[in-house]
C-alpha cells in the first residue's frame, strides 16, 4: 500500500502532494509499469484523506500519461521506460542583452528619441480623453486594418501633407513596418521574386529571407535602382524607398520614377513596394512627392511608420493598398485582428486631427535641424577636415561622411568602440561585398546628445586618424 507522510507538503494542496509523490515513484521506477495502484477508496482510507483528493490526483497523472485505468479493474502504472528524470531545473541569472548593456558616450548609429523630443504633455491628455470619452468603443474590437478614426486622419494627413488622395478603405494598420511586411509577403505570395536595394536596410532582407520567399538585391546606380537588371533578374516585386535611400541618401528623380512604374505595368504581378519611412525630415526644400500620387494604374503600395515622426518606441505604421489588391486582401487576411490596441490608435487619432502632430514634426525638423547643424560644424572644427566629405545632409536623420584612410572599415569599427562611440560603415549595408563604398560613415544623429557631442566628434576623429 502506497504510504505518504503529508506534514512536509509545504503549500500544496493535498492532491497536488500526492499527484507529485506518486509521479516521483513512477519516474523513479519504485512503482513498476503495469502495476496495479490501490482503489481510490482504498488509498484515501489508509492515507486518512478524501477520496475526492486521491480521484484527483489519479486523473492529472492519467492525464499526463503517468497512469491509465482499466474499466471495472482499476488504475495501472504507463510504461515510460523512454522516460528519464528530469533534472532539477535550474534558473539561470537575469542578464541583459549586449545592446542593453553597453552604453556608449555617443550613438553615430542609433535612431532612437530622445526623451525631450516627445510630446508627453500632450498625449498623456490625450489618453486620458481616450479613457474617459471613448469607453464604449475601446471595448470594441478593431477592425482589420484599424478603427476608422485613425484611418481617416491618415488620408487627411496624407492629402494635406503628401498630396496623396486614398480611401480611408486602403490604409491597414499595424504594429510596426515589420508586422506590415510579413502581410505583404502573404498577400503577395511566395512564389514570385521580391528585388531589395543594394545597399539597403538589412531588416528588409532578413524578413523576407524568414518569410522563405525568393529575394534578390538589386544594385544601385547614382538615380537609384537599376531598371535594367530590375528586368533581366526577372523580378515581380519592387522595394524601395525613392524618396530618401537609407544609407545613401539617394533620392530618386522623377525619370527614374515613371521608369520604375512602367516596368511595373508590364505585367499583373507586378508591384512597388514604396517605403517613406523619413519623409517628413527633408532639411532643404520642400518633401520629395510620393509615386504613390503619381501612380494612375494602382501599382504601388506606400508603407509608412509614425516611429520616425513620434518615437522609435510607438510601434504605429500604415500601408496603403491599391484597390486591387484590397479586395484581396478583404477576402484572404481580413480575419486577421489589428496587432494596435485601441487605446492608441484613437490616441493618435485625436493627434493627428486636431494638428498636434503637424505642430510635432514642425519642432522635430527644427530640433534636428539645429542638431544636423550643430554636427557638421563640430566636424568642420576638426584639424583633420580636409581629410573628410560630407555627403547627402539635406534629407533624412543620417549623412555621409567619406574619410581618407589605409585602415579597412572593421578597424575604423573597432577604433571607435574601443572608445565609447558606436559607429556604422556604408560597405555594411551591401549584399554584393564586392561593390561595397569602403571608408564611408553612415551617421545618424538623431539619439545624439547636444552637450557632449563636441568632445563625441573629437574623439571619433582622434580614433579615425590618430
Amino acid at each position: 500500500m502506497l504510504t505518504y507522510s503529508f506534514e512536509d507538503k509545504g503549500n500544496d494542496s493535498l492532491y497536488e502532494y500526492l499527484y507529485k509523490k506518486i509521479k516521483s515513484d513512477i519516474l523513479s521506477l519504485q512503482l513498476s509499469p503495469g502495476e496495479k495502484l490501490p482503489s481510490k477508496r482504498a488509498l484515501a482510507k489508509h492515507l486518512n484523506i478524501s477520496t475526492i483528493t486521491v480521484e484527483n490526483a489519479y486523473n492529472q497523472l492519467i492525464a499526463e500519461g503517468y497512469l491509465y485505468s482499466v474499466p471495472k479493474s482499476g488504475f495501472y502504472v504507463s510504461d515510460i521506460s523512454g522516460h528519464t528524470t528530469p533534472a532539477p531545473r535550474t534558473l539561470l541569472p537575469r542578464r541583459e542583452s549586449p545592446e542593453q548593456r553597453r552604453e556608449y558616450l555617443a550613438d553615430f548609429s542609433g535612431n532612437s528619441t530622445l526623451p525631450e523630443a516627445f510630446p508627453f504633455s500632450t498625449w498623456s491628455k490625450l489618453m486620458r480623453e481616450t479613457l474617459s470619452e471613448n469607453t464604449d468603443k475601446l471595448m470594441v474590437r478593431s477592425p482589420s486594418g484599424g478603427v476608422l478614426a485613425l484611418r481617416n486622419a491618415i488620408a487627411d494627413y496624407l492629402y494635406q501633407f503628401r498630396g496623396m488622395i486614398v480611401e480611408p478603405s486602403q490604409i491597414i494598420i499595424g504594429a510596426g513596418t515589420e508586422y506590415l511586411y510579413g502581410l505583404l509577403i502573404q498577400l503577395l505570395g511566395r512564389d514570385i521574386i521580391y528585388a531589395t536595394e543594394d545597399p539597403g536596410y538589412r531588416k528588409i532582407s532578413s524578413i523576407y529571407a524568414a518569410g522563405q520567399v525568393n529575394c534578390i538585391p538589386v544594385p544601385l546606380d547614382k538615380h537609384g535602382v537599376s531598371v535594367n537588371y530590375l528586368e533581366e533578374c526577372g523580378a515581380d516585386i519592387l522595394h524601395i524607398s525613392p524618396s530618401h535611400h537609407f544609407p545613401t541618401g539617394i533620392v530618386t528623380p522623377i525619370n527614374r520614377r515613371y521608369e520604375l512604374l512602367a516596368w511595373a505595368k508590364k505585367n499583373s504581378r507586378r508591384y512597388i513596394i514604396e517605403d517613406d519611412y523619413d519623409s517628413e525630415f527633408r532639411m532643404q526644400g520642400k518633401p520629395i512627392p510620393t509615386m504613390q500620387s503619381i501612380d494612375n494604374t494602382g501599382k504601388i503600395i506606400y508603407i509608412n511608420t509614425f516611429s520616425k515622426s513620434l518615437s522609435s518606441t510607438i510601434r504605429i505604421s500604415y500601408m496603403v493598398l491599391p484597390k486591387a489588391l484590397l479586395l484581396k486582401y478583404n477576402e484572404t487576411l481580413s480575419f486577421y485582428a489589428c496587432t494596435v490596441s485601441n487605446f492608441e490608435q484613437y490616441t493618435l487619432a485625436k493627434f493627428i486631427h486636431r494638428g498636434y502632430l503637424e505642430k510635432h514634426i514642425n519642432r522635430l525638423r527644427n530640433h534636428y535641424r539645429t542638431q544636423r547643424d550643430l554636427l557638421l560644424s563640430c566636424i568642420k572644427k576638426q584639424p583633420c577636415f580636409s581629410r573628410v566629405k560630407i555627403r547627402e545632409e539635406h534629407s533624412g536623420l543620417h549623412f555621409l561622411l567619406e574619410i581618407e584612410t589605409n585602415h579597412p572599415d572593421e578597424i575604423l569599427i573597432k577604433k571607435a568602440e574601443e572608445c565609447g562611440i558606436h559607429i556604422s560603415c556604408l560597405s555594411q549595408y551591401y549584399h554584393d561585398k564586392s561593390m561595397a563604398r569602403e571608408h564611408t560613415l553612415v551617421l545618424n544623429y538623431s539619439a545624439l546628445k547636444k552637450e557632449n557631442l563636441a568632445h563625441s566628434v573629437d574623439l571619433l576623429f582622434r580614433c579615425l586618424f590618430e
